[in-house]
């Protein structure tokens, strides 16, 4: 069967409602941990993760989830809700942080029938100041809109605006209202770089006695910096998976990283699934390098992996990106990835992966499948018949592929 004639019905299964964790462990470390160790299930807690890893190399990614949420009344007094989404102008992510009196969001409307023209308005007290923030519609995209926002004091930049007035975007699939506790909750203790309208959920797991065992075990990490994007609850709604369109999501990763996989190659833990999708990106940019000493963007399409032609080694790839860095001074690469990764494919980076339970007929899903194959249905009747909790707030599995 060819990849692309893949049928999404395959990767189905039953999700009762109860089985979904609505909200978090008080302790996250008391999740429960699934090891799928190459064909053998066993379980124990999240907490024992440094006792079952051994000589391996941890890789997370260290995006910070913003308070992506903004609720605005037009005059009549209808609310209308705006998600956003990814930043247009200006489009880098720290620069628009820090933006002052204005700027521009691709946006999620809610209520967007009983929004017309006019612009909607809402007030937010920052440091006792009382600010107005006005947001306007530019243009309408596909699936969302062009909004501008803008407001009445310069002293003020929208990432303040934004933690101050947004809401924590928690999964439309948890049917609630995001609480003063998912500001906490949903964010990695880790969480560093602002950007994503969704957690890397596989690193909720994480407390800060987790990260010093790991360390006093003598198990480095790294970490890389995807932000993860609304697309990531874009069901699967084509038979064949050829079909289906990925989103793009922008991720950047240091030098210092790629050194540490060079170094680790062979015994790298990925964390989540943002983090395969890095990662194994990163095996075709340096493909692409392979065959021409300049690229023009870094961008990875959706089926670019499997059409790269002859396949180098992970190292090999690897040094033809750090040559590149070398050569133009950069510490960091920043890219955008739509990488697909589905049964049939092999995985040139990732040894063993970190992630939760995800929903039926997803990507993510598939990513699983093609990670540990047709396992992935033992694994699932296991986390069912031992009630572990499934999706973001849920419980957590180790997966080590044959």
């Amino acid at each position: 069967m060819q990849i692309k004639d893949i049928n999404i019905e395959g990767f189905n299964y039953e999700l009762p409602d109860s089985r979904i964790a609505k909200y978090p462990l008080e302790n996250r470390s008391n999740s429960k941990l699934l090891i799928y160790d190459k064909g053998n299930i066993k379980q124990k807690f999240f907490k024992d993760i440094s006792k079952v890893l051994e000589n391996d190399f941890l890789v997370y990614n260290n995006t910070k989830v913003i308070q992506a949420r903004l609720n605005f009344k037009k005059k009549t007094g209808a609310n209308i809700e705006i998600f956003c989404l990814e930043p247009i102008e200006p489009a880098d992510y720290s620069l628009m942080f820090q933006s002052v009196n204005s700027c521009k969001w691709k946006c999620i409307i809610g209520n967007l029938k009983k929004w017309k023209i006019e612009e909607v308005f809402s007030t937010v007290i920052i440091s006792g100041i009382e600010i107005t923030v006005s947001a306007k519609k530019i243009r309408a995209l596909d699936n969302s809109n062009i909004i501008e926002f803008s407001w009445d004091n310069s002293e003020i930049s929208f990432g303040e605006i934004l933690e101050n007035m947004g809401q924590t975007p928690i999964p439309p699939y948890l049917k609630r209202k995001s609480e003063e506790s998912d500001k906490e909750r949903y964010q990695t203790v880790y969480s560093k770089h602002k950007g994503s309208v969704a957690a890397p959920t596989a690193g909720l797991h994480f407390t800060a006695k987790i990260l010093k065992d790991l360390f006093n075990k003598g198990i480095s990490t790294g970490h890389i910096s995807l932000h993860v994007g609304a697309g990531t609850f874009k069901p699967v709604k084509t038979n064949k998976i050829g079909e289906h369109e990925m989103h793009a999501e922008h991720f950047s990763v240091s030098k210092k990283l790629i050194l540490q996989l060079i170094k680790n190659d062979g015994k790298i833990v990925a964390v989540g699934t943002t983090t395969v999708r890095t990662l194994e990106s990163l095996y075709v940019l340096g493909c692409k390098l392979n065959k021409k000493n300049e690229l023009k963007d870094f961008n990875i399409n959706q089926w670019e992996v499997y059409d790269i032609g002859k396949l180098l080694s992970s190292k090999d790839s690897l040094n033809n990106i750090l040559s590149y860095m070398n050569k133009n001074n950069f510490e960091t690469i920043n890219a955008s990835t739509k990488i697909i990764i589905v049964p049939g494919y092999k995985f040139k980076i990732v040894n063993k992966l970190i992630t939760n339970f995800h929903q039926p007929k997803s990507t993510l899903l598939l990513l699983i499948s093609a990670f540990i194959g047709e396992d992935w249905k033992d694994v699932y009747k296991y986390a069912f018949e031992n009630e572990f909790r499934f999706l973001s707030y849920g419980d957590s599995s180790l997966l080590i592929p044959k």
